[in-house]
């Protein structure tokens, strides 16, 4: 089972992940996971935090000589901002956070849960998703995100305009092709001239993935569900769709299945066996499996609730009338969540294959991989053979 807990608060000295069941045999390239947390920090939007935090990750256990060696990985950002014990207690909770409910389901102040609670905890995230695709990429498969709304501002969309690396991060919201990006930006700087916050829409999409990832056999084996999962628990996603998502529910049947064709003449490493579906609504999941098509998932993220213009709120001490406390944000933080959606996608996905193709070193998954290939190349040959 490959899974992670995370430790840390937002102004603490570090944040801390450890990451069990990694296989070995994979060089651990933490200039890739550098490369990405640079990406978070990134997108027009951003607020100052981002200046004063140079994330690179120490990477403190589970390698030997730069390559994973099965044992748990520890990984650590370090906090240049960390002033957790002289920053002062909010005197009002902001609406849209954790500092009312959080203060009184632990009895505390609201310092010390919002600290944890804040998205500065998905800096890590995205190291450990990172962490992941170094195991995608050896198994040939690809992940990433993009943004394709902000402020009601829609951009373009996969799979109508190709991924290109560079395109989208030379963008400065991090969108497919940069026809709407002036549209985003003059959205944005309105918002921040009314003391306001803007959310938005990213999409995260997955190539090359072989059929069979999840089990319909359970609820909680699903790949769907689980990607739903761990989508939603990023701060400020308010909903999660997989492939056409709540469009689906607008259209009859027969504008949603998805034909199925099989294309004879197909190559003997084909993960897909020679079936081709020309449309893909399922976004690459049926029955809570993969089916070889492309994975699509599309959150929506929550304008910050933090406004530099103050909302209404109560003095907890007085309980009259006060505007909200005032901390440090961003006037729009969705590139950055497409970053983190990608990264968290990765990392469901990196857990799903290893529960597949079990296996403790990447050799092992490999192996695993390429014989549970062949032996559903041979249950088709030999179970649907076509009768005399």
């Amino acid at each position: 089972m490959l899974r992670y807990l995370t430790a840390g608060e937002s102004h603490g000295p570090a944040l801390t992940a450890i990451v069990e069941g990694f296989p070995s045999g994979i060089t651990l390239d933490a200039e890739f996971i550098n490369r990405e947390l640079q990406r978070r920090q990134g997108g027009y939007g951003r607020g100052k935090r981002q200046t004063l935090e140079t994330d690179r990750v120490i990477v403190e256990s589970g390698t030997y000589h730069g390559v994973t060696s099965g044992a748990p990985i520890t990984l650590r950002l370090i906090n240049n901002d960390a002033k957790l014990e002289r920053l002062q207690e909010p005197p009002s909770p902001r609406g849209g956070h954790i500092d009312l409910a959080g203060s009184i389901s632990y009895q505390t102040g609201i310092r010390q849960v919002l600290e944890r609670a804040s998205a500065r905890e998905t800096a890590l995230r995205v190291a450990v998703g990172a962490l992941a695709k170094l195991l995608l990429r050896e198994v040939g498969i690809e992940v990433f995100g993009y943004v394709r709304e902000i402020g009601g501002v829609v951009g373009p969309t996969y799979p109508e305009v190709a991924f290109e690396p560079a395109a989208r991060d030379a963008s400065p919201v991090y969108t497919l092709a940069p026809s709407n990006d002036p549209a985003m930006i003059a959205a944005i700087d309105e918002a921040k001239s009314k003391g306001d916050t803007l959310g938005g829409v990213v999409e995260a999409v997955v190539l090359g993935c072989p059929i069979g990832l999840g089990s319909h056999a359970q609820w909680d084996r699903k790949l769907d569900a689980r990607l739903a999962l761990a989508v939603m628990s990023i701060q400020a996603i308010k909903a999660v769709e997989i492939g056409l998502g709540v469009e689906a529910a607008r259209r009859p049947g027969s504008k949603v299945m998805d034909p199925i064709a099989y294309e004879s003449e197909h190559d003997q490493g084909d993960r897909r066996l020679g079936f081709r579906r020309p449309t893909n609504n399922a976004g690459g999941i049926e029955g809570g499996t993969s089916n070889g098509e492309a994975i699509i998932v599309r959150a929506s993220k929550k304008p910050i609730s933090t406004l530099a213009s103050r909302g209404p709120s109560v003095d907890m001490a007085t309980k009259q009338p006060r505007p909200a406390a005032y901390e440090r944000s961003d006037v729009c933080a969705v590139p950055a969540a497409s970053v983190i959606v990608e990264n968290v996608v990765a990392f469901e996905v990196a857990a799903a294959l290893i529960e597949r193709y079990v296996g403790t070193s990447l050799a092992a998954i490999q192996a695993s991989m390429n014989a549970i290939l062949e032996l559903n190349r041979r249950h088709l040959e030999q179970n649907w053979a076509r009768p005399e």
